[in-house]
């Protein structure tokens, strides 16, 4: 997959995934000689997702850009959509690799072990004839919408977890409570952290009806699967106390309570805003978060990591420090995308060495 150069002066590499894709498919038209790819990222409750596609056939002068194209393909489906179990039918060549290269040992050893934490299932990769492949099984959820009764609102933050009271659709009463999660090992303080916000908005509401809970992170049926909030927490103590705590919640205040990825809300919001669907919701600040309402007013039970997506293919593109791969959404969309670009551009921040500071600094120019 060759680089698709778009002018952008602060980073004269960038060539946009998207158009090195849109090149890539013209070029397999063009040959006449394609090879058929299937993809299948299965998830949690034999939830599947699958697309097909074409691919020149596999040859000496083009297995690189072919294997480059499918492998970006596949980040971008399993980071978008989440799994556990990856199915592939097309050439041998390019599925050997992708065995390879995702596995415990391999190139993409930090997707492996995220994907395996969050879906609580070793990873596999299987190579597969393409009779073999099965077809999605997408199952969207609804959520949100309604305004009546007495509900309450969380976000979780890294400096601090927002609440809100909200009585037939008006906020009666919100605030900011400052709190440092991150370096926090003992479980009780977050536990108690969390519950005392309930009880603030509880107290301004003669009852509670419902509970929503958002934050930076992978929420799977109610649980925290992988949140950078809870860092410190031991592993034990994680499985015992901080993956079933929103449960445990729900349970104690005998109310319904969904916890979701801030993304997720970002989507709900801006669906509810416009009065429209099929709306894509970005939350971008330390990181990138994502949620899409789909067409039919609900939400789809992807991953939506779009933090790990590929979105540049150049091969010098900025790195992640976390995952280690080059070019994906974090570093595009998100503070640390205006610090790269800012210090680019020949932007001082003299003694401001915090992200959120320097945030703050270019939005005051």
């Amino acid at each position: 997959m060759k680089e698709h150069r778009v002018i952008a002066p602060l980073d004269p590499g960038f060539s946009p995934f998207v158009l090195a894709r849109q090149e890539y498919r013209q070029a397999v038209e063009a040959s006449g000689k394609a090879a058929h790819c299937a993809l299948v990222i299965e998830r949690h409750d034999n939830l599947r997702s699958r697309i097909d596609f074409q691919v020149l056939e596999p040859n000496e002068r083009n297995i690189n850009e072919t294997y480059r194209y499918v492998e970006r393909t596949l980040k971008f489906l399993l980071w978008s959509r989440g799994g556990w179990k990856v199915m592939f039918a097309g050439p041998i060549e390019i599925g050997r690799r992708i065995r390879q290269d995702y596995c415990s040992t391999g190139c993409r050893a930090f997707d492996v072990k995220l994907m395996s934490t969050a879906y609580r299932r070793p990873f596999e990769v299987d190579v597969v004839e393409l009779a073999e492949v099965p077809g999605s099984n997408e199952v969207p959820f609804r959520i949100g919408g309604e305004p009546d009764g007495c509900r309450i609102g969380i976000d979780l933050g890294a400096s601090d977890y927002k609440i809100s009271a909200v009585v037939n659709g008006d906020v009666i009463y919100s605030d900011e409570i400052p709190w440092d999660p991150k370096p926090q090992s003992d479980p009780q303080y977050h536990v108690d952290a969390i519950r005392n916000g309930i009880d603030i908005c509880a107290l301004k509401m003669e009852r509670i009806d419902a509970i929503g809970v958002s934050s930076a992170g992978v929420y799977i049926d109610n649980e925290p699967r992988v949140a950078s909030l809870f860092r410190s927490v031991s592993n034990d103590d994680f499985e015992r106390i901080i993956r079933p705590l929103f449960k445990t919640l729900a349970s104690e205040y005998d109310v319904p309570l969904v916890a979701i990825n801030d993304g997720e809300v970002s989507a709900l919001a801006g669906a509810h805003y416009l009065g429209k669907t099929g709306v894509l919701g970005l939350a971008m600040g330390s990181s990138e978060a994502a949620g899409y309402f789909n067409t039919s007013g609900r939400l789809e039970t992807w991953l939506n990591e779009l933090a790990f997506c590929p979105v540049d293919v150049q091969e010098n593109g900025a790195e992640d420090e976390w995952s280690k791969d080059v070019g994906v959404g974090a570093m595009y969309f998100s503070q640390q995308a205006v610090n790269r670009l800012a210090l680019a551009a020949g932007m001082g921040f003299g003694e401001v060495s915090a992200l959120p500071e320097r945030l703050v600094h270019v939005q005051e120019l």
